[in-house]
């Protein structure tokens, strides 16, 4: 690809393919689309039959559907005919729906462009803007991409409305522009985003089988193994951690901070808790979440930290996989409605079966091939989704 950074001409991007000269046209949005009304239905007029004649992008925001959908895969939740309003607008192949509405600067304006209708009836229902290019000035594929530019999203969030809850309008596109090249280069640009995406979609498909073959496997070793049972006391000592100020976490930092939840809630310059240590949530929706950190991390006030009691007895990855595969009976102990928690008491409590030490190594030794596998996937997945995040900001002007 040709680096324009250097050149005076302005009407192009930073990346561009090296057989392109010509300047972009910049276009008003509401000058390239024409928009149509879109339907307010209830959630009980849904159904996800898949085997419904009619298809409906219902709240786009919620629904989370890639920038591309492509209906010979992917599936949108259903309407029963009877309840499809007599006046509406089918969606037409390179239709675009736009989220209207989000409590995220980032996610106003979210959209998906239709690929491959292949004669299905869909149509745009609450929460989402329906438009199309009636004037065939854009390749099939480009404006998904295009309106998930980085540049176009940083005009939707100078101009999105609301404090707790921002929202945009047809009106709003007025307001915004996008770049426009020939349709050969929009074609290629479109092409090669395309196919990161099917990489992408490829790679979390791997993973997800991954994850079913960890889980048969798990169900074979554990749901057979004959050996001892002792309480999650006897084997190890369950730490609490400590809360840290929320104005103390980094964006950036050395070590992450292991909370409630699945993910890291920030990031500190200090650890209080060693590496390869078993975690588990005690507080919030995803309490009783078992995880293994190979890195030193900062344990929160609503994490549980493993320390293993008799290492020459109890190997800690054993003890991982074996919680692992424990987990919804783990997150079966949670108590409390508002904010629900695992009481460290009942965690104490909890029984593991515990082979002898060489049973445990032959455990770990099979299960250690799947993670290796899935932590090369998911690695290369995530350099996909940076690559195109690069592209995004990079291809469009």
């Amino acid at each position: 690809m040709a680096d324009n950074k250097d050149k005076k001409v302005l009407n192009v991007p930073v990346l561009r393919f090296p057989e392109f000269t010509e300047e972009w046209k910049r276009i008003r949005v509401s000058d390239l689309l024409d928009f149509y009304s879109t339907n307010s239905l209830s959630w009980e007029q849904l159904e996800y039959e898949s085997n419904e004649p009619y298809n409906l992008h219902y709240g786009l925001i919620h629904v989370g559907l890639p920038t591309l959908v492509d209906l010979t895969k992917d599936k949108l939740p259903s309407i029963k005919e009877e309840n499809v309003p007599k006046k509406y607008e089918l969606c037409k192949e390179g239709d675009v729906a736009f989220a209207d509405a989000s409590e995220d600067t980032n996610e106003v304006a979210k959209v998906v462009e239709f690929y491959n209708l292949d004669g299905k009836k869909v149509v745009c229902g609450l929460h989402t803007i329906h438009g199309r290019d009636n004037n065939k000035q854009t390749a099939k594929g480009f404006l998904g991409y295009c309106f998930s530019s980085t540049v176009f999203h940083n005009q939707i969030r100078r101009i999105a409305q609301g404090t707790k809850i921002y929202s945009i309008n047809t009106r709003n596109f007025s307001e915004v522009f996008v770049g426009l090249p020939s349709k050969s280069e929009q074609h290629k640009i479109a092409t090669l985003l395309r196919l990161i995406d099917e990489h992408i979609s490829t790679q979390n498909k791997i993973i997800e089988d991954l994850k079913k073959l960890k889980s048969a496997i798990y169900q074979e070793i554990f749901g057979s193994l004959v050996a001892q049972t002792l309480e999650l006391g006897q084997v190890a000592e369950i730490i609490k951690g400590k809360q840290v100020n929320g104005t103390e976490l980094l964006e950036q930092g050395e070590y992450y901070v292991m909370n409630g939840g699945t993910t890291p809630s920030g990031w500190l310059n200090r650890y209080n808790t060693e590496a390869n240590t078993i975690s588990i949530s005690e507080g919030g929706n995803s309490c009783g979440y078992v995880q293994y950190n190979t890195s030193r991390y900062w344990s929160g006030g609503h994490c549980y930290s493993l320390r293993i009691l008799h290492p020459q007895e109890t190997l800690d990855l054993y003890l991982y996989h074996f919680l692992k595969w424990q987990e919804d009976n783990i997150m079966a102990l949670r108590i409390g409605s508002g904010l629900p928690n695992i009481q460290k008491k009942d965690l104490l409590r909890f029984p593991v079966i515990l082979p002898v030490i060489n049973k445990q190594k032959s455990i770990i030794s099979i299960l250690s091939v799947i993670d290796a596998k899935m932590a090369c996937d998911i690695l290369l997945t995530e350099h996909y989704v940076i690559q195109k995040k690069y592209l995004l900001r990079k291809l469009f002007i």
